[in-house]
């Protein structure tokens, strides 16, 4: 195959800023069709984000024989349902975090892919991050010794209306959850990619000032087979921002003060080094690249449906407390 043509279920602002440019951009994708509620909403977006057609209800998008590849971007709560539906119409998924609202539907997901031979991936993009890549690099290396403690904080004010066009954030049975469910989600499946597997996790989930249907604070303790230890803690009440990832080994120490901008810091007891490890401009475009040269070349996806059933797992636990 050489093209892949590209179905969008969803044209929110991801779609807008990100997805549509990523597939415009990339020399083997195009956009091909795009789905909304409204047929008059529909044809708004396919004309201003470049797709060829449009329709108001994504099953009929479905049965368009050129499409190849699906891009879920849609409330948690419908990836399930438009991932299988996908499936069973013969396209490739690529579906955005977090996976689902539960690891019972990510499987149902999965089996679905697997059963009818398409590939399926999950919208974790960080794990293109040339920042993190070096991190890996680092780590394998034994410059900074054993990672022995691991911290990420990820803050974003948020304060929303329930009745909002976002407020089914808000909506436990929609969103699954608050920050934890909503960016926690990524940062976790950093640490995982690092690390490696989780044994042990403990957590505090809390509405330090909403008063929500969803936390609005969270921190999760996790403890990896490998010894290392890390905590994860994620707000939608704290006003300033933060994006930070801070790894401390027995020779060494590795400080990220924006892992979105990707500038990192190497301390040992030897000397202290700056490095600069940007990621690209449209974040997504790694992602989406990586999906549809899957599909060309018949190769395996970066980050496949076990990644993303992996990380439900943890938010499960981390919810159970």
């Amino acid at each position: 195959m050489g093209i892949v043509h590209w179905g969008v279920i969803g044209a929110g602002d991801i779609v807008i800023r990100r997805v549509a440019p990523a597939i415009a951009e990339i020399e083997n994708c195009e956009f091909t069709a795009i789905t909304r509620n409204s047929s008059d909403l529909a044809e708004v977006s396919a004309r201003e984000l470049g797709a060829k057609r449009w329709y108001s209800d994504w099953r009929e998008m479905l049965t368009d024989k050129e499409i190849d590849a699906v891009y879920v971007a849609t409330p948690v709560h419908l990836h399930a349902e438009q991932t299988i539906a996908s499936a069973e119409a013969g396209k490739h998924v690529l579906c955005e975090k977090p996976m689902a609202l539960d690891p019972g539907e990510c499987v149902r997901m999965i089996d679905s892919c697997r059963e009818n031979h398409v590939r399926l991936g999950i919208a974790y993009y960080r794990r293109f991050y040339p920042i993190l890549a070096r991190v890996r690099e680092l780590l394998a290396s034994g410059e900074i010794g054993k990672p022995v403690v691991a911290q990420m904080n990820a803050f974003e004010y948020l304060d929303m209306s329930a009745d909002g066009p976002r407020g089914w954030f808000l909506q436990k049975s929609k969103s699954g959850g608050g920050p934890m469910m909503d960016f926690g989600c990524h940062r976790l499946e950093v640490l995982t990619d690092l690390f490696g597997e989780v044994k042990k996790t403990s957590s505090l989930v809390s509405n330090t000032y909403f008063e929500r249907e969803v936390e609005d604070t969270a921190t999760a303790l996790l403890e990896f087979d490998s010894g290392t230890s890390a905590s994860v803690t994620v707000t939608h009440a704290a006003q300033e921002s933060c994006d930070t990832l801070d790894i401390y080994g027995t020779k060494g120490s590795i400080h990220i003060p924006v892992l979105n901008k990707g500038m990192m810091n190497i301390r040992t007891a030897e000397s202290e080094r700056e490095e600069q490890h940007p990621p690209h401009r449209n974040v997504h475009l790694p992602l989406i690249s990586d999906f549809a040269d899957a599909i060309a070349n018949g190769t395996d996806v970066r980050v496949d449906g076990s990644t993303g059933l992996e990380v439900a797992g943890l938010i499960r636990k981390i919810y159970r407390g």
